[in-house]
């Protein structure tokens, strides 16, 4: 597909390619892409008169809404480069982001964001009105577009740097797989700040589709879907898993295969056509119900120093228990320790303030993903686990968590599990419980204790005697975002886990 070399005039090409086609989409509101660039230039033109150059950072600190596609196409027009911020930050997390990426200015959603961005000057999405900027920027396909911090699972957050021609490589690569196009419709609710959610925004418009925002209420996602009745779904796994386990509480085998395909489209709306998840390994089981109700779901991998995607399932090209093949332009390869390395022009150029940390992760122009896995005959990549979660029991068995933790998850009344035991005779975790779903089903949370103890049994006899959990805890309350347990992409900070839950974990080990 034909499209300019840089974004700063992608939503004006977007308009003369799909012109009066619907471009973004909330509750009752429309717009087309010939308003989204007329938008995108006034947007432009107050950044440039609040005196917003080429190169300078501008923070984006709002929900998921048509204003924050408005305003990061905006702030691409002027060469400007963009720094999502979590709209779950707190204070110190914001200050963090901005003093490291040196953002001049902060876009807000509303006043109580503005309140958590410290000194640096803040403006408001609405305020941005006025007419295009004086004149065009030069910029190079090379040039920085965006600095994404990631969550930070086991430090501060590292400022990846992505530029023009990362995104067209990630992009190119995308739509040449997808059925998406004219007529498509996509729901977002994921963060914007996040490189998946990112990536979904770009890639829809870059296909003349639509894109829905959802209302901004977890409670009203299932609402939604059938109100909406979208054709494409990008989620974690979590809203596919627990859809699954729904479903699943209600009927017995015979009719799950009967009339879990019923249930299953009138709750996704009844046009989904591609699912796309990843960020967190999926349950093949997961992934054939879907397939047996229609909507296939396709797991893909990658993360954000690779520009989101190194892999993915597509139609015509999914095997399940794998993440797919690599992209096109996508070279992968594993090193000898079963790490995952990548390269091609999806691979950013390096952390924002951070050559050290640079240097260690991209070495000879190979990316270290720091996850580890297989390519199988066909070419097609399965994820064992992550290098740094590995554990080493004292016996000397090597345990990759990922698996365990998944197949516990499975369990209707299971949140989150996380498994312990590096140099410690066996492997232990910890387990919170979905609160909704045992005040839905009437139980107690010891009912749900118990029910847990049953599940954990199950899954263990699916594993060998040294890979199973041997005890494990329940608590009393679930993790959180807010808590600090959580990234804002819902990923289990392990290491605050591990050291918040210390004397817990240690406990398993009495006796």
């Amino acid at each position: 597909m034909s499209h300019p070399a840089t974004l700063t005039t992608f939503a004006h090409w977007a308009a003369q390619t799909y012109g009066p086609a619907v471009a973004l989409r909330s509750g009752t509101q429309e717009i087309s892409y010939v308003e989204l660039a007329e938008r995108v230039d006034n947007c432009a033109g107050a950044l440039a008169r609040l005196g917003v150059v080429a190169g300078n950072r501008v923070a984006l600190l709002a929900d998921t809404c048509p204003e924050w596609t408005i305003c990061d196409l905006a702030i691409a027009a002027v060469g400007a480069v963009c720094v999502p911020v979590y709209p779950t930050n707190s204070a110190q997390e914001n200050a963090w982001v901005l003093g490291d990426s040196g953002a001049k200015l902060v876009v807000c959603g509303n006043d109580e964001q503005s309140q958590r961005v410290g000194a640096v000057p803040a403006v408001g999405l609405g305020e941005l009105q006025g007419g295009p900027p004086a004149a065009s920027p030069e910029v190079d396909p090379g040039d920085a577009n965006t600095i994404i911090y990631t969550s930070g699972t086991t430090g501060p957050p590292k400022g990846c740097i992505i530029t023009h021609a990362n995104w067209w490589a990630t992009l190119d690569g995308i739509t040449s797989l997808s059925a998406m196009g004219q007529g498509s419709t996509m729901y977002l609710y994921l963060p914007l700040a996040h490189m998946f959610a990112r990536t979904v925004q770009l890639a829809t418009l870059l296909s003349g589709a639509t894109l829905v925002y959802w209302g901004g209420e977890l409670s009203r996602i299932v609402d939604e879907l059938a109100e909406i009745r979208p054709t494409h779904i990008p989620s974690v796994p979590r809203l596919f898993e627990k859809a699954y386990a729904r479903v699943a509480s209600m009927l017995d085998k015979e009719q799950l295969a009967e009339y879990g395909p019923s249930i299953v489209q009138g709750v996704f709306g009844g046009r989904v056509v591609e699912a796309l998840t990843g960020g967190a390994p999926i349950a093949k089981e997961i992934l054939e119900f879907f397939d047996h109700c229609g909507i296939p779901i396709y797991e893909a991998y990658g993360m954000t120093e690779a520009t989101a995607l190194i892999s993915s399932n597509s139609p015509g090209a999914a095997k399940h228990g794998t993440v797919g093949r690599s992209l096109p332009g996508v070279e992968v390869r594993i090193a000898d320790d079963g790490e995952v390395l990548t390269r091609g022009a999806h691979v950013f150029p390096g952390y924002h303030n951070n050559p050290a940390a640079t240097t260690e992760t991209i070495v000879d122009g190979w990316l270290h993903t720091g996850d580890l896995g297989e390519l199988d005959d066909d070419g097609y990549l399965v994820i064992t686990g992550r290098k740094k979660d590995l554990i080493i029991t004292s016996a000397g068995k090597n345990l990759s968590p990922a698996n365990m933790e998944n197949d516990l998850r499975q369990c209707q009344w299971i949140s989150q599990a996380v498994m312990y035991g590096d140099r410690r005779p066996y492997a232990v975790a910890l387990i919170t419980l979905d609160a909704e779903e045992l005040t839905r089903a009437g139980l107690s949370h010891e009912q749900g204790r118990e029910l847990v103890g049953a599940f954990v049994k199950e899954v263990n006899e699916r594993y060998a005697p040294p890979e199973r959990v041997r005890r494990h805890a329940v608590l009393d309350h679930d993790f959180s975002v807010e808590a600090g347990d959580l990234t804002p992409s819902l990923k289990v900070r392990r290491k605050v886990v591990f050291e918040r839950y210390q004397a817990l974990f240690e406990s398993l080990y009495d006796n």
